[in-house]
């Protein structure tokens, strides 16, 4: 296994718990260091992506999962719900496709509200219609993958942390990685099957393992969004998710609560040439003004810079919409290898069902 975020490690959990024998790759010193701890921590409802997606599938297939696992381990998570919300009458018809949309993809208990229903449930956003998605919410997702890093420990498996794949070759039937450690050294491992479940760093394995990835369409957009906080001072509550009907390639600036009750906004989307996770706080007019047709009188002297992320897109700004791809390659000659490539959101949801896909489908090697 390359990558040591939430789909790495429930990935690899699951192979532990199947019998196999694992090893997880990071080259981080921590686990869940990148994607996964700069992420909303969105638990979603499967209300966005075209119906028989792998998006729209896994992500309501790992809800369960993931509500199940936390439930049982009393892992931090909050099912609070969510309110996507139309602001004029011209997006009552986005609205409803989004719904029905939703209601086709399995999320459950989605209700459709007026301005009145809004209002009763959030005083402080103007809406004339919304619709409400009881099933989402949020997760403690460090918590979350340290859950799944502590199972496959239980089951034999380990974590290298500080350990950066150079090469990868398949030789006399395996697959041979050449790993440099922090302290300078390396090392060579042997094995049957790998995983890349390396995030940002995706393509640039499925190249070292031989791929095309212009030519198989695995290149990856990196897309930066950045997330302000809410002052402490601001006189505005929310209890619920709450997300703008959206056009563009995100969600729309929308805010989202964490589990101690602080709320945040974000994230925009900035297509970047490389990875950058400083916050301009001259954005934080930007975002009031994004904020201010369902959050009426709001000012950009409450935000203050949070944190940012960069998602793994497959799709440019301007493409239609990409799926995960979730592929073993024996096909490329390459058997047992198994690529996650563009694995964005709905990803930490979506992470239990993943690691289903995957055992599956290195179960005959």
């Amino acid at each position: 296994m390359v990558g040591a975020g939430i789909v790495g490690l429930a990935s690899a959990a699951a192979l532990a718990r199947a019998g196999r024998s694992v090893v997880v790759l990071e080259r981080e010193p921590e686990v869940a260091r990148g994607i996964t701890s700069r992420s909303s921590q969105v638990v979603h409802a499967s209300l966005y992506d075209p119906e028989g997606s792998l998006k729209a599938t896994l992500c309501a297939r790992g809800r369960e999962l993931l509500y199940e696992r936390c439930e049982r381990l009393r892992l931090p998570h909050r099912r609070l719900g969510k309110l996507v919300v139309a602001v004029e009458e011209a997006e009552r018809e986005p609205l409803l496709r989004l719904f029905e949309r939703g209601t086709r993809n399995g999320a459950s208990g989605l209700e459709l509200l007026d301005r009145a229903g809004v209002r009763r449930l959030e005083p402080a956003v103007h809406a004339v219609a919304a619709v409400l998605s009881p099933d989402s919410g949020i997760v403690d997702a460090r918590g979350l993958a340290l859950s799944y890093a502590a199972e496959l420990e239980a089951h034999g498996g380990a974590v290298a942390l500080g350990a950066e794949l150079e090469t990868l070759e398949r030789s006399g039937g395996r697959h041979r990685l050449r790993v440099a450690r922090r302290d300078g050294s390396t090392e060579t491992l042997s094995c049957d099957a790998v995983v890349n479940a390396a995030g940002l760093g995706a393509e640039r394995v499925a190249r070292l393992a031989g791929i095309d990835t212009a030519a198989r369409g695995l290149r990856l957009r990196p897309c930066k969004g950045d997330y302000f906080a809410l002052a402490p001072r601001a006189p505005l509550r929310l209890s619920r998710l709450v997300y703008p009907v959206s056009d563009g390639p995100g969600l729309g600036i929308h805010a989202t609560l964490d589990l101690g009750g602080r709320i945040r906004f974000g994230p925009d989307a900035e297509y970047v040439d490389a990875p950058s996770y400083t916050v301009d706080p001259g954005k934080a007019t930007i975002f009031a003004a994004d904020v201010r047709p369902w959050l009426p009188g709001f000012d950009a002297a409450w935000l203050t810079p949070d944190q940012a992320g960069v998602r793994p897109k497959l799709a440019g700004p301007d493409d239609a919409f990409r799926d995960f791809v979730i592929a073993e390659e024996s096909a490329s000659g390459l058997p047992g290898l198994v690529n996650l490539v563009g694995i964005e959101s709905p990803g930490l949801t979506a992470a239990p069902a993943i690691a289903e896909r995957v055992v599956a489908l290195l179960a005959g090697f």
